[in-house]
């Protein structure tokens, strides 16, 4: 992440707004995923570039049990 606490702010806030753009899950919140579908990327290996970054912050998410932190940072809520 970067230097800035804005900069780490906004990554949080993009990442709480992302979505699935593919596969069975598209259009699903990638926080919402489900760990099994997540780690399974984890071992196929991550798609490149910001997507495959994305998901490697929700494996670290999911694995620690902090979901609950992204979901409010989301446009219009919950």
């Amino acid at each position: 992440m970067s230097d800035s606490p804005d900069a780490e702010a906004e990554i949080l806030i993009e990442l709480a707004n992302a979505k699935m753009p593919f596969g069975k899950y598209a259009g699903r919140y990638l926080v919402d995923l489900p760990e099994t579908y997540v780690l399974w990327f984890k071992g196929k290996g991550y798609p490149p570039g910001k997507l495959g970054d994305q998901l490697r912050m929700i494996e670290d998410i999911h694995t620690n049990g902090l979901e609950y932190l992204l979901r409010p940072l989301r446009r219009g809520g919950y």
